[in-house]
């Protein structure tokens, strides 16, 4: 089976087992364990930026042992062993070590996996070959959230109960990852140096980096979209069919979007994603009706299918050969280490000025981000990544 297909349905399995798991959290959190949005965004800081750490070291070890297989391997058997965690959890304490643990696994894996994705493309595909896996993931989140409801509806909202639904589809994916096959690596007499080349880099991919960075830092947690539907009158099983809704319109997108961005390029797509993801949040800091709610949660959506796996291809089209894992890793670190900050003080905004402070406060970043995207994209060119 083609590698990206293949990678595709492991993330896809993974998927529908984080997503079974992820649109319950802020809930279970405040209603059964006591914590409060501070605490939440407290847990989903430390997780996501403590995990996104290791995301360029494990793309440079890759880089340096030519391997991507086996780091993959640990990153996705992490996340299944995160979920037990959530099971096991009395306290938010629990939460918190279940968060660090699924996301360590996805800082291991992230850029190994990236890689294994671009060294398996054929030329100018990258972006259809991005778009591919982002789909694939994309619909295990769609049927994770669907599994979600369902289960949560039919326990009558027994949330550990669920969180042990959903170690299932988190083992089946780690199994099917042993059938990928990676490229042998090529056999060198010197030893290789991801990083020696740094400063050589083009000034304009590092700009790319440094405005991926600037973005996140109004991009908090989406436990934050949730609480906010919460907020505005929904019940938790509304909650979890407006997040699937999000997700339905991010699977069906990626993937023409990914192709597109091989036939125009990367700036326009990335540039409109995140001018969408401004509009967005300064909606639902000004939404007032629930059908609101319904329409933002569908063009948030439509913003991810946008930008995500467009930037993947972008990093990984600039930067052929030796170095790629590890800058692929890089931005992976810059676009999570980020989110610690962005989601403290979207908890703080929310706890200090109100429910839509956040959201203000986003939808600016989200727009600036989109003019420093159009001045910074459209010169790059694939010659900037050292050997």
């Amino acid at each position: 089976m083609n590698t990206v297909l293949l990678l595709g349905f492991v993330s896809l399995l993974t998927d529908v087992s984080s997503e079974m798991v992820y649109p319950l959290l802020s809930l279970y959190l405040m209603t059964s364990l006591g914590a409060t949005p501070a605490i939440v965004g407290v847990i989903e800081g430390i997780a996501e930026s403590l995990a996104s750490l290791l995301k360029t070291y494990s793309g440079y070890i890759s880089d340096r042992i030519q391997r991507r297989k086996p780091l993959a391997i640990v990153g996705y058997g992490s996340a299944a062993v995160g979920k037990l965690f959530l099971y096991l959890s009395t306290s938010w304490g629990w939460v918190l070590a279940g968060r660090v643990v699924d996301r360590f696994g996805k800082g291991v894996r992230t850029a190994p996996r990236d890689a294994l994705i671009a060294d398996a493309s054929q030329e100018g595909r990258l972006g259809h070959s991005f778009g591919l896996h982002r789909a694939l993931d994309t619909l295990g989140a769609v049927f994770g959230i669907a599994i979600a409801y369902y289960l949560f509806t039919a326990t009558k909202g027994q949330y550990t109960r669920i969180f042990l639904f959903s170690l299932l589809p988190g083992i089946l994916g780690v199994l099917l990852l042993f059938f990928v096959k990676e490229k042998k690596p090529r056999k060198a007499a010197a030893k290789i140096h991801p990083l020696a080349g740094w400063r050589k880099l083009n000034p304009r991919l590092k700009a790319f980096f440094l405005v991926a960075f600037l973005f996140t830092l109004g991009n908090s947690s989406n436990q934050f979209l949730l609480l906010r539907a919460n907020n505005l009158g929904f019940d938790a099983a509304n909650v979890i069919l407006a997040y699937l809704i999000c997700n339905f319109v991010y699977a069906v997108s990626a993937y023409p979007a990914g192709r597109l961005s091989d036939h125009i390029g990367r700036r326009t797509l990335l540039v409109f994603g995140y001018l969408f993801y401004g509009l967005v949040y300064l909606g639902f800091a000004f939404a007032s009706q629930r059908l609101h709610v319904w329409v933002l949660f569908g063009v948030y959506g439509l913003y991810s299918g946008l930008t995500e796996g467009i930037e993947k291809a972008l990093v990984a089209e600039l930067c052929p050969g030796e170095s790629r894992a590890t800058m692929l890793g890089v931005h992976a670190t810059l676009v999570g280490i980020g989110l610690l900050p962005a989601s403290l003080i979207g908890g703080f905004l929310w706890r200090m000025i109100g429910p839509g402070a956040p959201f203000y406060f986003g939808g600016v970043v989200g727009i600036l981000a989109a003019l420093g995207m159009f001045f910074v994209v459209p010169r790059l060119k694939p010659d900037v990544c050292p050997a």
